[in-house]
């Protein structure tokens, strides 16, 4: 699928770093290093603009690395990019480590994964069909 984006960053386009990826890493556009501190947040600009097509997102998720390396995740995990937004794309970073983190211009922050999502259409009833499960929630099903 093809998409429109402005790039007004000094980095590359986001793109898949190989065949099979799911996610494009979205990198830093900042003018001097951001320190997070421990438990502290900041939302990091990455210098594009995209217009979605109606029935897509992106989805803006953690990488990995970062997550399990330093304790620096996204904080509205995944947090979601609409179709008819037309702002510059930032990522909501939280530090959950116990040591300062500082992000330099370029660096991956994130990922973006391109979605399709379905409207709902809500159908006002009195009841619910039955299920196996019921109203069995927040571990009802087992620890194994």
């Amino acid at each position: 699928m093809k998409i429109k984006i402005i790039n007004k960053s000094k980095h590359d386009l986001p793109h898949y770093s190989t065949s099979a990826s799911a996610g494009m890493d979205l990198r830093a556009n900042i003018s001097e290093s951001i320190c997070l501190k421990p438990l502290a947040r900041t939302i990091v600009l990455t210098g594009i603009f995209i217009e979605l097509p109606a029935g897509y997102e992106a989805q803006v998720r953690p990488r990995s690395g970062l997550a399990f390396k330093k304790g620096v995740t996204v904080l509205n995990s995944p947090g979601t990019i609409d179709a008819d937004y037309r702002g510059e794309v930032g990522v909501i970073l939280v530090n959950l480590s116990s040591e300062e983190f500082i992000i330099e211009d370029g660096e991956r922050i994130a990922q973006m994964v391109i979605a399709k999502h379905e409207k709902a259409e809500w159908l006002d009833v009195e009841a619910l069909e039955k299920s196996e499960r019921g109203a069995g929630g927040f571990g009802s099903t087992g620890l194994k």
